[in-house]
């Protein structure tokens, strides 16, 4: 799944510009002061790199079916078994939270939400892409929950692979193409069929081409970029495919490997926190989405 990665590879997430072109960036979206942007480009405002300046993501799961009050644990994506019945299955994919320790900028978030998936059909296979626009508060999470994305994806033999893009919206001239993203006809998701669909086409180039405008516009700011294949193997390094909500934080490198013995769910809260310190989101931005069978109506 090679081709798809490159849709976005020529907007670099901020977290991947140079300190000049990092600086220069702030400045436009309006941070205090010139010392404060400076020291965020450097990473030196504080002795904790801003949450957006990681490239990196840990991903981790949770399972259905856990609803006592608590903590849960979360495991690692790669460590859970893969379900083989979602083999040429049908899945519904519904967000269930963006949390925004912080972006870029100050007050409510403006956020262009891309996502990806390869859908498998009988006779061939459709790349689809679908955006939203989700509004965060700095800090809080945007007010979502079973949010429908994909419903009826077609999962091949080999998995599913899914890629999100976020940009952190600034551009006020860019309040009108946001109100189309907006409206109800966009909030209902993408209803996959098992035949060929003629708009899957041209809705996936269009979404495609809003997000590049989006990024590319003054003032607006690639965030978070993933890749996240799901298949049914056993390696150590890949993830698995199964029924459950799977998380993808936006953290630094050395901290991915021993992060989920640090973190739990909390399922009151409804938040990622540190497992001694449970009444605290975490300090990073994460994206939380729901895999399951989908139910043809």
């Amino acid at each position: 799944m090679a081709e798809e990665r490159r849709w976005f590879d020529d907007l670099p997430v901020i977290g991947r510009l140079p300190a000049a072109k990092r600086a220069a960036l702030l400045r436009e979206i309006d941070l205090p002061s010139d010392a404060e942007v400076q020291a965020q480009a450097k990473g030196f405002f504080s002795s904790v790199p801003d949450p957006w300046e990681h490239t990196s993501h840990a991903f981790g799961f949770v399972p259905p079916g856990v609803s006592a009050a608590g903590l849960i644990e979360v495991k690692p994506a790669s460590q859970i078994e893969a379900d083989p019945a979602l083999k040429n299955a049908r899945v519904a994919v519904r967000l269930d939270r963006l949390r925004v320790a912080a972006y870029p900028g100050r007050g409510v978030h403006r956020i262009l939400f891309d996502f990806y998936a390869r859908n498998q059909r009988a006779g061939g296979e459709d790349d689809l892409h679908f955006n939203m626009v989700l509004r965060a508060q700095q800090g809080q999470s945007a007010a979502v929950v079973g949010y429908p994305i994909f419903l009826g994806l077609g999962v091949g033999d080999g998995g599913v692979g899914f890629r999100c893009h976020t940009v952190n919206v600034k551009n006020e001239q860019d309040e009108a193409l946001l109100g189309v993203l907006e409206s109800d006809a966009m909030r209902q998701g993408l209803q996959l069929l098992s035949t060929v669909q003629p708009a899957l086409g041209p809705l996936s180039t269009m979404a495609v081409g809003i997000t590049r405008a989006l990024a590319g516009r003054h003032r607006n700011v690639s965030v978070q970029d993933f890749y996240l294949g799901l298949d049914f193997g056993a390696s150590a390094t890949g993830a698995r495919l199964r029924e459950g909500t799977y998380f993808a934080v936006q953290a630094p490198e050395e901290l991915t490997a021993s992060c989920w013995q640090q973190w739990v769910y909390n399922t009151q809260s409804q938040h990622l926190v540190a497992r001694d310190n449970p009444t605290v989101p975490i300090a990073h931005n994460y994206i939380a989405f729901n895999v399951c069978r989908h139910q043809a109506q």
